[in-house]
């Protein structure tokens, strides 16, 4: 069966150039965008419950601009006054620059790492021992992120301000697709509580991640596509390759 209908588990881009719609047009395919999963903060009063004290802390680690928006955003539901000397770790530069949002960044001890990832920070916070840090996170969040900061023996606290819940589909919401993209396993944890008793038949999936992949296998599903892969670095370029095999047979 000919792939004519692509649901991308992700919100629809900010711009019109995005690989995803010259693909479309290329290959004369209907892509839509339909988040699987949604990220909601956690209240006050939920936040509370951790007896986590922000004005405890002398730095923050951020890896996520989502980790910023809910952070200052319980800050100021929980009327805590963030202090000028307070110092800010962010995994990569765009992340940094993001606390312009909220902050005068100029005045500011702001460090970021370049490769992306907690590692790249390792540097500046064994440079910054004598800090108490305040990790913010999501409720689902990799393990090997702690296992990078246990190793450095810093002080360290995480805080979970988030967390990722499924994007349920409305019961007259239609479900016609011929592809499924998905980029993290709680979007398979979400099309299963969805649509329980999902039988995938012709219906190609494609993952990015290998966590994501492993998803697709534990839940007894067949992977059609992964990403990335040398030929295909992002998920656009796996698509891409993918539909150009299809339209072969």
């Amino acid at each position: 069966m000919k792939v004519k209908k692509v649901l991308v588990s992700q919100p629809k881009p900010a711009s019109e150039k995005s690989p995803y719609y010259e693909i479309a047009e290329k290959y004369g395919v209907q892509i839509e965008f339909r988040p699987f999963i949604k990220v909601e903060g956690l209240t006050a009063k939920e936040f509370r419950q951790s007896r986590i004290n922000i004005s405890d802390f002398t730095a923050i680690i951020f890896t996520a601009r989502t980790a910023i928006d809910h952070f200052f955003r319980l800050c100021e539901e929980l009327r805590v006054a963030i202090p000028d000397t307070m110092k800010y770790f962010c995994t990569t530069e765009s992340i940094a620059l993001y606390l312009q949002k909220y902050i005068v960044y100029r005045k500011r001890k702001i460090f970021h790492g370049s490769t992306g990832k907690l590692d790249g920070l390792v540097s500046a916070l064994t440079k910054h021992n004598k800090e108490k840090y305040l990790f913010v996170v999501s409720d689902v969040h990799k393990t090997d992120e702690t296992n990078v900061l246990d190793k450095i023996n810093i002080d360290y606290t995480k805080a979970v301000m988030y967390r990722t819940v499924s994007n349920d589909f409305a019961p007259d919401e239609p479900f016609d697709y011929d592809m499924l993209l998905f980029f993290s396993p709680s979007g398979i944890d979400s099309l299963l509580k969805n649509f329980p008793d999902f039988n995938q038949g012709d219906i190609r999936i494609g993952t990015f991640g290998s966590t994501t992949a492993q998803a697709v296998k534990n839940a007894g599903l067949r992977l059609d596509m992964e990403a990335p892969t040398q030929q295909a670095p992002s998920m656009t370029a796996a698509l891409d390759q993918f539909l150009k095999e299809e339209s072969k047979k």
